[in-house]
C-alpha cells in the first residue's frame, strides 16, 4: 500500500532507539525525509545508519534534551533549516519510571509532568505553523495503552498519558480545517528497552525473576507474545498517511488484545 508521503519530513521524538527508532525506520522506507533525536548522542549515529538503510531520503540527527523547551523550539528551528517544514510529527518521549503513589515524590511527578506531557505540547506547538501553513499535517503520539486502562505500578505514566490523550483529542477540532490530523497509538507490552525495565521492576516487587515477568505478561495477552517494535511503527505510520487522513482523535491500540476494554 503507499501510504503516499513521500518527500515528505519527519520529526520522531526519542528515535535513536526503540519505537522511536522503529517508527523513523519505517517513515524512511516511506519515502519520507526523516530527523531524529535523542539525548543520549552515542545512539545517534548508528540510529542515523539504521534510518538511512532503510530508504532514500535525508536523515538528520539532533542532540536534544526534550525536557527543555529552548532545545524542543532549536530542535525544530534546525530541522526546518536542514530538511524542510516539518509536515509529520511523531511525538515520542519514552515513559516515566515505574512505581507506585508513595514512591513519586514532587520532583519525580515534575519530571514525568515535562517529558511526557510537556515536551509534546512544546512539539506540537513548534511544529503546527509549518502544517498550518502547508494546510497538511500528521501528528501522532506514541504513548501507551495506559490510556485505556491504567497500569499497576506506574501512576506517573498513568496519570500523565491521560494529560496527552486530552491534549490531543481537543486539538483535534482547531486544526482538523487545516487539513491536520492528530492521533494516538496505544503500544502494549513490547520487546524493548523499557519493556525489560518494567518487567524488572515488577519482577523486584513481586520476588520473581525477570524472565518469569515476561512469560506472565505473554500469558494475559491474546495472541501470547510481546509486540514486535516494527508493529507499533507500521500503526504509526499509517496514521501519518494520506491515506489516513480522515481518521483523527483516535487512540489505537496495538496490544495483541491485551487490554479488555471496549
Amino acid at each position: 500500500m503507499d501510504l503516499e508521503i513521500a518527500g515528505k519530513v519527519a520529526l520522531v521524538g526519542a528515535s535513536g532507539r526503540g519505537l522511536g527508532l522503529a517508527t523513523a525506520r519505517r517513515l524512511a522506507a516511506e519515502g519520507c525525509d526523516v530527523a531524529l533525536c535523542d539525548v543520549d548522542p552515542a545512539v545517534l549515529e548508528p540510529a542515523t545508519a539504521a534510518v538511512a538503510a532503510a530508504g532514500t531520503g535525508r536523515v538528520r540527527a539532533y542532540e536534544v534534551d526534550l525536557l527543555d523547551a529552548a532545545e524542543i523550539e532549536r530542535l525544530v528551528d534546525c530541522v526546518r533549516t536542514d530538511l524542510g517544514p516539518v509536515s509529520i510529527l511523531v511525538a515520542n518521549a519514552g515513559g516515566p519510571p515505574p512505581g507506585g503513589f508513595d514512591a513519586a515524590d514532587d520532583d519525580k511527578w515534575q519530571t514525568a509532568f515535562e517529558l511526557t506531557f510537556m515536551s509534546t505540547v512544546r512539539l506540537v506547538r513548534a511544529c503546527l505553523p509549518d502544517m498550518k501553513a502547508q494546510q497538511w499535517g500528521r501528528i501522532v503520539t506514541l504513548t501507551s495503552r495506559a490510556l485505556k486502562e491504567p497500569i499497576a505500578n506506574l501512576i506517573l505514566s498513568n496519570a500523565m498519558r491521560l494529560g496527552v490523550g486530552g491534549l490531543t483529542k481537543t486539538l483535534v477540532a482547531e486544526v482538523a480545517r487545516n487539513g491536520i490530523t492528530v492521533n494516538n497509538v496505544c503500544p502494549g507490552p513490547t520487546a524493548t528497552d523499557r519493556a525489560l525495565e518494567l518487567a524488572a521492576a515488577k519482577a523486584k516487587a513481586r520476588g520473581t525473576s525477570v524472565e518469569q515477568q515476561l512469560e506472565s505478561t505473554c500469558r494475559n495477552i491474546p495472541i501470547g507474545r510481546l509486540a514486535r517494535p516494527d508493529e507499533v511503527a507500521a500503526a504509526a505510520a499509517f496514521l501519518a498517511s494520506q491515506p489516513a487522513g480522515y481518521i483523527t482523535g483516535v487512540s489505537l491500540l496495538v496490544d495483541g488484545g491485551a487490554v479488555r476494554a471496549l
